[in-house]
């Protein structure tokens, strides 16, 4: 446990630097369109009468001043110290004010557009007005276009408004209503290299609410993984507060009841909240919603006293951008995870025609910081492609694009805690592939970082493996990590070693005519040896292979319940969550909300390292095809894992309700609450 001194030296400490000095574009954006969509055709203009609903996202008046102030909110010995601002004292510190907003909104009046919603936080609206209104109040111009069997409106080129208005607006995510490319964190044995293998029947807990069986762990598993039953022991449940959940798919509530029952879990009835932003998105099979049901159940499994509100948005930017504005204009979740995201590089204007796109991720970081400074811990999913986001199989695949270090967003924002994956130190079954052919049991000796290139070794001839190419192609799955190009270094990262740069020659290449790479075509060149952020900044076990059973009835056509659980799944998808649920744990504990965990979690990680005393735990083994587990920080795990109770006791004790310093030390159980 940490004494005074330790405690003096960490009020000292600089906990954290938000991107300072990231200068905000005053233009507005339209959305970006990556170039490994089918052929897009343009249609022509889009027709005057046609009814168009955007989100317009203001910029902060003081951004320097804002993320002065979160740095003081969690730097133990200031004034401010867990000192959060309600949205009303948000708003009237960083919003636009009054007389600003009255002239955005007389100008939008003028050519006809009307004014839908106005935030409590008064940095998103949601406006709408015909094409023609569109068109003449940004000074662009909407065209349709076609592109298989969807036809979507955007702007042909960047809109604008005039004089001051200019300053007020970041992005206009909404005036395309292309679909989104945001995809789940989420994997499940049986498909891909797997697509001949058959994951288990799902077995449930016979005592408590672990099975202790890799492929069908519980959150009673990571209860028992991550030192998390002596805060159930002290009657720490989640009792007060609530998790958020943001996610671009509908589910069925039943699912979340139904997997907390049979795990032998006792929850509150009626926890569960929907929110439809923008409209939702119908509860439909196929379309994401075995995501949402991970995310509840996991959250709400580990923190099981704990309300639940759920946001779903359309998979577009604006649902996107505005699900993050919903969850802190409301700041009711105590504690909000993610599971969705793209590659950063998306944005950037390499890929977009020489326009840039990145005003839509800092208005996600000004939602993150508002979140921040209301006491809101924020997570997100680093990835399930490694040190390769963008060679994911649904964008890049090799061997058609060259392979690239890149992360994904959101977890890249230096205002969110990027949630990486591990492979747990167990024994992977072993199975019979056919009557011939059987794959041994694989040992993991020590929890590693989650990257599938050890299956190749293990694996590679019984199953048939390759590098490349589906469905046999195990890279790059593994947990995401390594060091963005956009967003710098945040100071809670500036003294951690291990923290790397951007790597030189990551040059992104598309080969028309492969295996010939005589006509390649550079589609990006990412700058070397920048400073950026480097995620993750904490890991969980995530590998299907050691994954979890979920219950998700909705691709079943008559459900039952139970008969509609699922094993083998993983990703960290799981991992958000599980922080999620974890950190709602600690805020009840605390007594009280403790906000951006990452300035905190790099400060204790450089004053105790490892050992019986600090709450992390090393992961110094395995890879995610770039980035290897090391002792201290690397870009395969982050910090490494966590021991729960030991970083609860920490914060207690930073917020001044637990005065004696116990180290948190209790035993582990086998998930029996």
């Amino acid at each position: 446990m940490l004494g005074r001194r330790s405690i003096a030296r960490l009020a000292l400490m600089s906990l954290c630097a938000i991107a300072a000095g990231l200068a905000l574009p005053a233009a507005a954006r339209a959305q970006s369109i990556h170039p490994f969509s089918p052929h897009t055709h343009d249609a022509g203009p889009t027709p005057a009468a046609t009814q168009i609903t955007t989100s317009i996202i203001l910029n902060v008046t003081d951004l320097r001043g804002l993320e002065d102030y979160v740095r003081s909110t969690v730097t133990p010995g200031d004034p401010n110290f867990h000192q959060f601002l309600s949205v009303r004292e948000f708003r009237d510190r960083f919003a636009p004010s009054t007389r600003q907003i009255s002239q955005l909104v007389r100008y939008l009046k003028s050519y006809g557009i009307r004014v839908d919603k106005i935030y409590p936080d008064h940095l998103d609206f949601t406006i709408t007005g015909s094409a023609a209104a569109i068109n003449a109040a940004f000074a662009t111009q909407e065209h349709d276009y076609d592109r298989g069997n969807e036809r979507f409106h955007r702007p042909d080129s960047e809109p604008t408004l005039p004089g001051t208005l200019g300053q007020l607006v970041l992005a206009l995510p909404g005036l395309s209503n292309e679909p989104g490319s945001f995809r789940p964190m989420l994997l499940r044995l049986g498909h891909g290299p797997y697509a001949r293998i058959t994951p288990p029947a799902a077995q449930w807990p016979k005592n408590g609410t672990a099975t202790g069986i890799p492929q069908d762990y519980t959150v009673g598993d990571v209860a028992n993984f991550y030192n998390v039953n002596p805060l159930y022991d002290e009657g720490i449940t989640g009792k007060g507060q609530t998790v958020g959940i943001m996610t671009l798919a509908n589910f069925n509530k039943r699912d979340a009841y139904s997997y907390w029952r049979d795990i032998g879990l006792q929850v509150a009835p009626n926890r569960i909240t929907k929110v439809m932003v923008d409209g939702g998105t119908p509860v439909a099979a196929g379309v994401g919603d075995d995501e949402t049901s991970v995310d509840v159940e996991q959250s709400g499994g580990l923190a099981p006293e704990a309300d639940i509100r759920v946001y779903i948005a359309p998979n577009t930017n604006q649902g996107f951008i505005d699900l993050f504005y919903n969850a802190v204009s409301d700041n009711i979740a105590d504690a909000v995870s993610i599971s969705w995201g793209e590659p950063e590089e998306l944005y950037f204007a390499a890929l977009n025609g020489g326009v840039s796109y990145t005003s839509q991720l800092q208005a996600i970081h000004e939602a993150l910081l508002e979140g921040a400074a209301q006491g809101q811990s924020f997570f997100a999913a680093a990835g399930d492609a490694g040190a390769y986001d963008i060679n994911d199989s649904q964008l890049a695949a090799p061997p058609n694009y060259s392979t690239q270090l890149t992360v994904d967003a959101p977890a890249d924002d230096p205002a969110i805690t990027a949630a990486g994956g591990t492979t747990i130190a167990t024994t992977i079954p072993g199975f019979q592939v056919n009557s011939e052919v059987y794959c041994p049991a694989i040992d993991v000796p020590l929890q590693r970082v989650w990257g599938w290139h050890y299956l190749l070794t293990n694996w590679g001839s019984c199953l048939g493996l390759t590098l490349y190419g589906s469905p046999t192609g195990v890279f790059p799955v593994g947990g995401g990590g390594g060091v963005s190009s956009f967003w710098p270094i945040p100071a809670y990262q500036s003294s951690t070693e291990g923290i790397q740069r951007t790597e030189p020659g990551q040059s992104l290449y598309y080969y028309p005519d492969y295996p010939s790479l005589a006509h390649a075509q550079l589609l990006i060149r990412l700058k070397a040896d920048y400073p950026g952020r480097n995620l993750p900044d904490l890991s969980l076990n995530a590998d299907p292979e050691t994954g979890y059973v979920i219950v998700d009835c909705t691709d079943y056509p008559a459900p039952t319940y139970p008969g509609c659980a699922e094993t083998g799944y993983g990703g960290t998808s799981f991992v958000a969550p599980e922080l999620n649920g974890i950190t709602a744990l600690i805020d009840q504990d605390s007594g009280g909300r403790v906000g951006l965990l990452n300035p905190t979690l790099y400060a204790l990680q450089n004053e105790l390292g490892y050992g019986s005393r600090s709450p992390f735990n090393a992961v110094t083994a395995g890879n995610n095809w770039f980035y290897y587990g090391t002792p201290g920080y690397n870009d395969g795990a982050g910090i490494g894992t966590i021991n729960a109770a030991r970083l609860a006791v920490i914060y207690k004790f930073l917020s001044g309700t637990d005065t004696q310093g116990g180290d948190g030390g209790g035993g582990f159980r086998h998930g029996n609450r």
